[in-house]
C-alpha cells in the first residue's frame, strides 16, 4: 500500500512539474512563431492548465475506468469553483466584474453541462456523437474568444501601452526553438507517464480503502489535477489580480466539459456511474451558479459567497467517504 501511495504521489508530481514547463515552452514557441498574445491566452495557456485533466481522463477512459474519467472532470469543476474560486472570493472578492466577458462564457458552461447531463442520464453513456459535439463546441468557443478579445485589443492598438509592448518585444531575447521543442516533447512524455500512474495507482488505492473509484477521482485526483488553477489563483491574488484567477477557472471549467469529457468520448465509449450524473454534475452546476450569478447580476463578488463555496466543498468531500 505504501508503494502504491508513493507511485500515486510520483504521478501527481510529474503532472505538476511537467504541466507548468509544458505551458511555458508552448508559449515561448507560439510567441517566436509570431502568434499574438490574445491567441496564446485563448488557446495555449487555457489548454495547458487543463492538460492534466485531459490526459488523466483520456487515459482512464481508454483503460476502462469510466468513473475516474468522468469523476475527474466533474470533480475538477467542483474543486476549481468551490475550493479555489471560493478562496479567492473569501480573500479578495471581485468588485468590478466584466459582464460582457463572463456572461456568454457562463451561458456556454451551463449549455455544456445540460448536454452532459442529458446524455449521461437518458442515453446512459458518452460516445462518439457527444464527443464530436463537445469538441466542436470547444473550437467554436476558441474562435469566439479570439474574435471578441481581438476587438477589445484593437481599441488600444495605437495607445501608449502598444508602444511600450513593442519596445518590450524588441528587447526580448531570441527563443531557442529546438530547445523548447525538446522541452515540449519531454514534458508531454512526463505528463503521459504521470497520468498513467495517477489512474492505475488511484484505482488500487480505491480498492484498498474500500471506496468507489469515483470517490477517489472527485477528491484526490481532481484536487491534484486542479493544482495549476490553484497556483494561478494564488499568484493572481499576490499580484492583486483576483479577476484573472476567476476568469481562468471559468475557462478551465468549460474545458473540463468540452475536452476532458469530449476527447475520451471520441476515442471510446465512457459509461459514467449514476452518482456522477445525479450527484457530482448537479453539485458542479450549483457551485458555478453560486460563483457566477452575483458576478453577472451585481457585477461583484462577496466574502460570504466564498465562505459558502469553501464550506460546501469540504462538506461534499466528507460526505463522499
Amino acid at each position: 500500500m505504501i508503494a502504491t501511495v508513493l507511485l500515486f504521489l510520483l504521478g501527481l508530481a510529474l503532472i505538476i512539474f511537467a504541466g507548468d514547463r509544458f505551458v511555458d515552452a508552448a508559449v515561448r514557441i507560439a510567441k517566436a512563431s509570431g502568434i499574438s498574445d490574445i491567441v496564446i491566452g485563448a488557446t495555449v495557456v487555457s489548454l495547458g492548465t487543463t492538460l492534466p485533466e485531459i490526459l488523466v481522463s483520456t487515459t482512464a477512459g481508454l483503460s476502462g475506468s469510466a468513473d475516474i474519467s468522468v469523476g475527474n472532470a466533474f470533480g475538477s469543476i467542483i474543486c476549481n469553483t468551490a475550493l479555489i474560486a471560493g478562496l479567492v472570493m473569501l480573500v479578495k472578492p471581485e468588485k468590478n466584474a466584466d459582464r460582457s466577458t463572463i456572461g456568454w462564457r457562463t451561458a456556454y458552461f451551463f449549455a455544456a453541462a445540460a448536454l452532459c447531463f442529458i446524455f449521461g442520464r437518458f442515453v446512459g453513456y458518452y460516445h462518439l456523437l457527444i464527443g464530436i459535439i463537445l469538441v466542436c463546441m470547444f473550437i467554436a468557443y476558441a474562435i469566439i474568444s479570439i474574435v471578441t478579445s481581438s476587438k477589445k485589443g484593437t481599441a488600444l492598438a495605437d495607445g501608449p501601452e502598444a508602444e511600450e509592448k513593442s519596445e518590450t518585444e524588441a528587447e526580448a531575447p531570441k527563443v531557442s526553438m529546438p530547445k523548447n521543442i525538446i522541452i515540449l516533447v519531454v514534458c508531454a512524455a512526463m505528463l503521459f507517464a504521470g497520468a498513467r500512474l495517477l489512474v492505475s495507482q488511484g484505482t488500487l488505492i480505491a480498492l484498498a480503502i474500500g471506496v468507489p473509484e469515483r470517490v477517489v477521482a472527485v477528491t484526490f485526483i481532481a484536487l491534484g489535477t486542479s493544482l495549476p488553477e490553484l497556483v494561478t489563483a494564488i499568484s493572481s491574488l499576490i499580484k492583486g489580480h483576483a479577476n484573472v484567477s476567476v476568469g481562468n477557472i471559468l475557462g478551465a471549467n468549460l474545458l473540463n466539459f468540452m475536452l476532458v469529457i469530449g476527447i475520451p468520448s471520441v476515442l471510446t465509449t465512457v459509461t459514467p456511474s449514476a452518482a456522477a450524473i445525479v450527484v457530482d454534475l448537479p453539485i458542479a452546476v450549483l457551485a458555478m451558479a453560486i460563483l457566477m450569478l452575483p458576478l453577472i447580476i451585481m457585477k461583484r463578488g462577496f466574502r460570504i459567497q466564498g465562505a459558502v463555496l469553501v464550506a460546501g466543498y469540504f462538506v461534499y468531500c466528507l460526505t463522499q467517504f
